[in-house]
């Protein structure tokens, strides 16, 4: 949720389809509530408190370590559709 919604919010280059996004976000919002004490991993534990899926934008997206793996995967992504039009 975080480097997608990095990828939309911030650099305007999805990867993902909306309705992949918020299938997702419902999932994970579902499994927040089915098992609230499971979901504290302290690792990004405020930003989730109180999500339900509706939106990434208010999620950390200036934290370096979701930019940077944004970055990765988007560079992975890129070069992936660049080979496939190489064949």
């Amino acid at each position: 949720m975080l480097v997608h919604s990095y990828l939309y919010y911030r650099l305007d280059k999805p990867i993902i389809s909306d309705d992949t996004w918020q299938r997702w976000a419902n999932e994970l919002a579902e499994l927040q509530r089915e098992n609230p004490f499971d979901c504290k991993i302290n690792f990004y534990d405020d930003a989730f408190a109180d999500w339900n899926g509706d939106t990434g934008f208010h999620l950390p997206l200036y934290d370096r370590k979701v930019i940077q793996k944004a970055q990765q995967i988007l560079f992975l992504h890129e070069e992936k559709n660049e080979n496939k039009k190489l064949v």
